[in-house]
């Protein structure tokens, strides 16, 4: 009778582990989610702002054309992007058009002296600085999660219950490259 209770607690014990590691990854997992979701935001919120500013510098720089479209087009990419690896590789695109536009703008004294590029260069700039924000307590938040799936024990609920190893916002290549802007 004793060995019985014994083997009850023991069993009541590796139930309750299981369910609390289970809630534990859902609730990392749904952590992750969240933070990829304000990712997403910050990154929507670029991608209305670049059509005004694309069109504020147009009127002063009439020339550059190439540069703009591909501002455009990089904007573009990231809106029609469908999984999250999509929108991070599409990201990179538009840091890097904005980056070759914001050198373009320099050539433009009273270009920077307008009051609407200057209030539209604010709010990109707060954006991507949110932007970059939401990206560390992006990968914290998969670290965390990351940890869980593949740690010994949790790693046996984690395949037991489908969770997968969920991919860090990485900087492109393209990103870590200076823009290049010519004046020719």
């Amino acid at each position: 009778m004793t060995a019985l209770i014994i083997i009850g607690v023991i069993v009541l014990g590796l139930v309750g582990w299981f369910f609390g590691t289970y809630n534990s990854l859902v609730s990392l997992r749904n952590k992750k989610d969240d933070q990829w979701s304000q990712i997403e935001v910050q990154l929507k919120r670029r991608a209305d702002l670049i059509p005004n500013l694309v069109e504020t510098v147009k009127g002063y720089a009439k020339h550059e054309k190439g540069t703009f479209e591909d501002v455009i087009k990089a904007r573009n990419t990231y809106v029609s992007a469908s999984t999250p690896e999509e929108e991070m590789k599409a990201s990179g695109e538009v840091t890097q058009a904005l980056n070759k536009l914001f050198a373009l703008a320099e050539s433009y004294p009273d270009l920077k002296a307008n009051e609407n590029f200057m209030g539209l260069q604010n709010d990109l700039k707060e954006t991507e600085d949110k932007i970059s924000y939401s990206r560390q307590f992006y990968n914290d938040s998969v670290l965390s999660y990351n940890n869980k799936v593949q740690m010994v024990p949790s790693n046996i609920v984690a395949n037991i219950g489908g969770f997968q190893k969920a991919p860090f916002f990485e900087a492109s290549e393209q990103d870590k490259e200076t823009p290049k802007v010519s004046f020719e």
